[in-house]
């Protein structure tokens, strides 16, 4: 069994190392995720809004009311 704690022991040497910080790195934060997350809510939201205004659209063009010739396209 010593293989084990040996490969668990250097694992655990990886896992410090990438847990430590570096000084000149720069990222987001709890901020950053704050802002994100915000968005990300935003976003749905107005989906959502999207889609329920857009299931009220009839696509269907009106027939004209008018009977005159002079506005049909193609017609010159």
């Amino acid at each position: 069994m010593p293989d084990m704690s040996a490969s668990a022991s250097l694992a655990m040497t990886h896992l410090v190392t990438l847990a430590e910080l570096d000084e000149d790195k720069v990222t987001p934060g709890v901020l950053g995720f704050i802002v994100f997350a915000v968005m990300a809510l935003a976003v749905w939201g107005l989906m959502k809004s999207m889609n329920r205004h857009m299931g009220k659209v009839d696509f269907k063009e009106a027939p004209e009311a008018s009977g005159g010739e002079a506005g049909e396209p193609g017609r010159g």
